[in-house]
């Protein structure tokens, strides 16, 4: 068991002028106060907030965040409350045990929402005072440490949102140490089957690799002194479980294949060049691997990380790893934020430490940001925990400016995502890009060492398919934004078009209903609603119908007497419906179920075609929106369950003809077109147009679309087209 002289030891001679008493004090005030408490293990409780407190101390924080380690947990586990902290402990520790509470109290919300709240949470307060959150991973590491006595299913939900948060959270910071552990700790939990395999397979060539590793580290020693270059130490290591199981999983390779399952690591006295003398020395001793070299040095890391990285082959022909480092940068790769805490010799309180922690703030809100914004432009909260996990991934493409200036990005990011990483108006108002002087399409990926220019015009403006090519938080938050507040202004243009069609069909005027505005207030405050304006959003929005809205103005007697569905149809309004009838405008082909009158249309992702299954979506004015259920962006609008709606076909009279575009691919010969289009024919099904090219693998590719009545209909036509000799493939191009 850890003691408390312990860590005031470690805090000593980390940072001699700290005020241990306050290390002393909080000690005991925890363990009066916890006196009596347990943990899973049977342990005095104590032992948990000791530990906290050593893990802070390894990291050389100051006496007033070793202190909280200490306090961490009383307010939410026993009955202390925040004053009696405020007097024993001051203002300044106060926060941070409150900022910890918060993340810790448990609400009423289901798993994934109280996951998501508390991880809000701590991520507004990091802003504030990053000791929160070296606190809160210092508390969770403790925690993944001893987790043994709890339940497997307990176990595995702890792992997971650690991997998921927190062991992100701290490669965020740049604690390379402890992300590494809490990555280990979880794969450990999570897949502890696959962890044991993967150990013993280690384990079993342990010998053979420290041997590899001894004679690398004692050849670089040697070589860097004949070459006088000043080094401080040469480490070896091989490589963590967590991240060599990640490694083998995602490239689908054998463990001979890794290489960096061992590396070594030079770390140079406190000057630049020197490790890039080092790395002459390593290429001069090795043969380098080809495009597996990187030099965060020049461009560091966002989370400050700097150091080269390359592979070699060794002497016996096996791939290794060499990192190169100064001293500083060893350190900061380690512990992160937390290198950077800067009291030195002085006491709390003074203008030097004030601009040290000052300066620390900005940089930690600098690291942060992305996942600040993600915070406060997504109230959502499983969406929230989404975007949070893109943002706390390592971002490895780094992307140039015209002008030179460098943007990281994550992989898999597209010129979107580049310019909204420069402006969100940029981002806004894109209408092209350029990558190396070539106009290329949005979507495409960006690769390191990519120019990539933004093409604008101020009348651009975001699209919905947007989201289908951006992967960072921020361009998706935005793109989200600017659609909802595009689709409340359409939602509202759309219910005052409803609201005044169902006033034309009461012999109401429109102008008059929707120009008084004592009664819209009326109105929508009966709806729980604000302002007229969110009464008519409400109607576009489907979640309130026209004909209740003129229930509400006309009062029940008024509206039961002027109620059309009630009175007896007019000669002119017979007359009317049966012109309709005879040109063809009948019922429409797709209905709401249980609403009247709501105009549909059919999403263009997809075109749906009767006898399929669909599914309504209130979206941008259009009314209801149908989808084919099998259509791929159904998924992503099922987050918005509240706008989905029931719909079906409608019974009709007269067939409906509708056009669907096919993709047919074939073998490259003449006669071809002629074939398909004859074949379409001989089933009497009309063409609009037809068209041929030739794909880069020399494949023939022809489009041709075809007027079908219904899904049946189009199967007879696949069908037919796939029996064509030379036929490969038949697709259709606006259905998922």
């Amino acid at each position: 068991m850890i003691r408390i002289d312990d860590v005031i030891e470690k805090v000593e001679h980390n940072r001699p002028s700290s005020d241990v008493d306050l290390i002393r004090r909080a000690y005991l005030f925890s363990a009066l106060h916890h006196k009596g408490q347990t943990r899973a293990s049977g342990e005095p409780y104590l032992v948990h907030p000791l530990a906290v407190a050593d893990i802070l101390a390894d990291l050389r924080l100051d006496e007033t965040s070793v202190a909280t380690g200490l306090l961490h947990d009383v307010v939410e586990d026993t009955l202390v409350d925040l004053d009696t902290i405020r007097s024993y402990f001051g203002d300044e520790i106060t926060s941070l045990v409150d900022g910890l509470t918060k993340i810790a109290q448990i609400s009423n919300l289901s798993k994934e929402k109280q996951q998501a709240e508390n991880v809000r949470k701590m991520v507004l307060a990091m802003v504030t005072d990053v000791r929160v959150v070296l606190v809160k991973l210092a508390d969770r590491l403790h925690n993944m440490r001893t987790m043994s006595f709890l339940k497997p299913e307990k176990r595995a939900r702890i792992a997971q949102e650690t991997l998921d948060i927190y062991a992100p959270i701290a490669h965020r910071l740049g604690m390379g140490k402890i992300r590494g552990e809490l990555e280990d700790l979880s794969f450990q939990n999570l897949y502890p089957a696959e962890y044991e395999r993967l150990s013993k397979e280690v384990e079993s060539r342990r010998p053979e690799l420290e041997a590899a590793l001894s004679r690398i580290t004692s050849t670089i020693e040697t070589r860097l002194k004949e070459n006088d270059v000043p080094y401080i130490e040469v480490q070896g290591r091989v490589k963590r479980l967590y991240s060599l199981w990640k490694k083998l999983k995602k490239q689908k390779i054998a463990i001979e294949q890794v290489y960096d399952l061992i590396a070594a690591r030079v770390i140079t006295e406190n000057e630049r060049k020197y490790c890039y003398l080092a790395l002459s020395v390593i290429h001069d001793t090795w043969t380098p691997v080809p495009e597996r070299f990187k030099d965060w040095i020049a461009i560091p890391r966002d989370n400050l990380y700097q150091s080269l990285h390359t592979s070699v082959i060794g002497d016996g022909g096996q791939p290794f790893e060499v990192q190169i480092r100064t001293h500083d940068m060893h350190q900061i790769a380690e512990e992160g934020v937390a290198a950077h805490w800067k009291y030195k010799e002085k006491r709390l309180g003074s203008a030097e430490d004030d601009e040290s922690l000052e300066e620390l703030r900005r940089t930690v809100e600098k690291l942060l940001l992305p996942l600040v914004e993600t915070t406060n432009e997504n109230p959502d909260s499983e969406d929230f925990i989404e975007s949070l996990k893109l943002d706390l991934f390592p971002k490895d493409v780094y992307a140039f400016t015209p002008m030179g200036k460098v943007i990281q990005l994550p992989r898999g990011a597209t010129p979107l995502d580049f310019a909204y990483a420069i402006h969100s108006e940029v981002g806004d108002t894109c209408t092209g890009a350029k990558i190396n002087s070539r106009i290329v399409p949005l979507k495409t990926e960006l690769q390191n060492g990519d120019v990539v220019e933004i093409l604008t015009t101020s009348s651009s403006k975001p699209s919905r398919d947007w989201l289908n090519y951006v992967v960072t938080s921020k361009a998706r938050n935005r793109i989200r934004h600017f659609i909802t507040e595009q689709q409340r202004s359409e939602s509202i243009d759309l219910g005052r078009k409803l609201l005044e069609k169902e006033a034309d069909r009461f012999r109401l005027s429109p102008k008059k209903l929707i120009g008084n505005d004592d009664e819209m207030k009326r109105i929508a405050n009966e709806y729980g609603l604000g302002r007229p304006e969110d009464l008519l959003a409400s109607i576009g929005y489907g979640k309130t119908l026209p004909r209740n809205v003129l229930a509400k103005y006309l009062g029940p007697e008024k509206f039961a007497e002027l109620d059309p569905d009630k009175r007896k149809e007019t000669r002119l309004e017979t007359g009317m419906r049966a012109v309709k009838k005879f040109i063809g405008l009948g019922e429409d082909a797709i209905v709401v179920k249980g609403v009247d009158n709501l105009l549909t249309t059919r999403a263009r992702c997809c075109n749906p075609i009767r006898g399929e299954e669909i599914i309504g979506y209130i979206s941008l004015g259009k009314g209801i929106v149908v989808h084919n259920k099998r259509c791929k962006n159904v998924k992503q609008l099922m987050v918005n369950r509240e706008r989905i709606v029931e719909v079906e076909w409608a019974k009709i009279e007269k067939e409906e003809i509708q056009s669907v575009r096919l993709l047919v691919t074939t073998e490259n010969r003449t006669g071809m077109l002629a074939g398909i289009t004859n074949a379409i024919a001989e089933i009497k099904t009309g063409i609009r147009d037809a068209s041929a090219s030739v794909s880069r693998d020399d494949q023939g590719l022809i489009e041709v679309t075809v007027e079908v009545f219904d899904k049946r209909h189009l199967d007879r036509v696949i069908l037919s087209v796939e029996a064509v000799d030379g036929v490969l493939a038949v697709e259709r191009m606006n259905a998922s």
